[in-house]
């Protein structure tokens, strides 16, 4: 059938890899340097490639192709994210980072005697939170309210298990030390589970407009209508707004 698709370029072509990383549904691989649209039937013509390229190496083109096969996209979408939980369970790369869930326990007293008080409890229900280390699918995220923190938020803030982390799902970053544009992974965490809200703490400082950014592009991106807000902290440990 005659319909739109992408067509790269292979000599504007730098292999950033930027357009692979911006095809959800895997259309595109880098091979020996360069972008290449290796599945065409994974392409669904709607160009989210495009936007990022930096060389302009991407256009659409009108001619034959396979047409675009959604239940193939999905079911190696599917495959992708079974490895990627199998790895983490399996405890791959750092011991450290093999995903599990935690159940927090509440005193025995209430919490409004001085005993509770001098105790805090830890309210993080998961591990690991560190973004770059979280898988996409996980069972603590069936159901889940996310928190997306920035990492400096929990030291800035003094009752931040407590305001923030209590009954959410702790995923905490730092764009600027991690030199990493979350979107994608917080793309596919929102898109492929049962996320209920959003919550963002960042801090004032403009480095932290990066992680807002990539969790509102991420919900964007999605396609879901997920209630969602921002909160910013101050240096000296206060709610902006």
């Amino acid at each position: 059938m005659v319909r739109k698709i992408i067509h790269i370029d292979e000599e504007k072509c730098n292999g950033c890899g930027i357009c692979a990383n911006a095809c959800h549904e895997g259309a595109i691989d880098i091979v020996d340097g360069k972008a290449k649209l290796v599945r065409e039937n994974f392409c669904d013509g709607f160009g989210d490639c495009l936007p990022g390229c930096p060389t302009g190496a991407i256009t659409f083109e009108e001619r034959e192709a396979p047409a675009y096969d959604e239940a193939a996209v999905k079911a190696a979408q599917e495959q992708k994210m079974r490895e990627e939980m199998m790895q983490h369970a399996a405890g791959h790369g750092c011991p450290g980072s093999r995903f599990m869930q935690l159940k927090q326990a509440e005193p025995e007293e209430q919490e409004t005697t001085a005993s509770a008080y001098a105790k805090p409890l830890s309210r993080l229900e998961q591990w690991p939170c560190q973004i770059k280390l979280l898988p996409t699918q996980a069972p603590f995220f069936d159901g889940a309210k996310l928190l997306i923190a920035a990492d400096c938020s929990a030291y800035a803030y003094a009752n931040m298990h407590e305001d923030f982390m209590k009954g959410k799902i702790t995923l905490i970053g730092c764009p600027k030390l991690d030199d990493v544009d979350y979107t994608e992974k917080l793309t596919d965490i929102i898109m492929y589970n049962d996320i209920k809200s959003v919550t963002v703490v960042r801090m004032e400082v403009p480095c932290c407009g990066g992680l807002q950014r990539a969790a509102e592009n991420a919900l964007k991106n999605s396609g879901k209508f997920i209630p969602w807000q921002v909160v910013t902290i101050s240096r000296d440990g206060k709610i902006l707004d």
